[in-house]
């Protein structure tokens, strides 16, 4: 999918801001008209609101309901229609989807509060991921994709292992100056 420079994403305080991650991460993805998407970890939205001008329909929750109503503001200003709530991954998440989305928080440190939830991955960076694969069984079509954005910092070995039942696809790839972030389709 193409990045839309013309979208309009404002960011309320507290709020995880767009950035390369989220980019790379959309310019990624391929979504068709129809396909049912859940992004976790909506963020601002700007991700939500890709997919909805493609045509998907488009469910987008986040653990921090500051981060929901920047989201339900983005998707109003930008004209497209996304259900949102607050969820902890898929604490208020009902039904099954083609496409399961997740900009991770993938950073391998251990800080607290609100803020933090949008890049602190636990020690080893892959707190969220181990939450999203145990319920990942139960909303994901069986032809469903996962797409998420790993980090060169978190613990690859433990990745590999996390993620050797599943058939996995890098479909996207940038150096930054710490770090080298991937995008991964995740299938089973």
């Amino acid at each position: 999918m193409l990045f839309d420079p013309g979208i309009s994403i404002k960011v309320f305080p507290d709020v995880y801001s767009p950035d390369e991650d989220s980019q790379i991460l959309i310019e990624s993805l391929k979504v068709s008209p129809g396909d049912d998407v859940l992004e976790i970890g909506c963020g601002s939205g700007i991700v939500a609101i890709h997919c909805a001008k493609a045509g998907a329909i488009v469910t987008a929750v986040d653990i921090n309901p500051m981060a929901v109503e920047c989201t339900i503001v983005n998707a109003e200003d930008n004209g497209v229609e996304i259900k949102v709530r607050v969820s902890d991954i898929y604490e208020n998440v009902h039904g099954t989807f083609d496409l399961i989305v997740f900009n991770l928080p993938y950073l391998p440190v251990e800080e607290e509060g609100m803020a933090a939830a949008a890049w602190s991955g636990g020690e080893d960076g892959l707190d969220p991921l181990r939450k999203l694969l145990n319920g990942v069984d139960e909303h994901l079509n069986p032809e469903g994709r996962l797409v998420i954005v790993t980090c060169s910092l978190m613990d690859h070995g433990t990745l590999e292992g996390m993620l050797d039942r599943y058939k996995v696809k890098k479909l996207g790839s940038k150096s930054l100056l710490f770090e080298r972030l991937d995008v991964l389709e995740i299938r089973r």
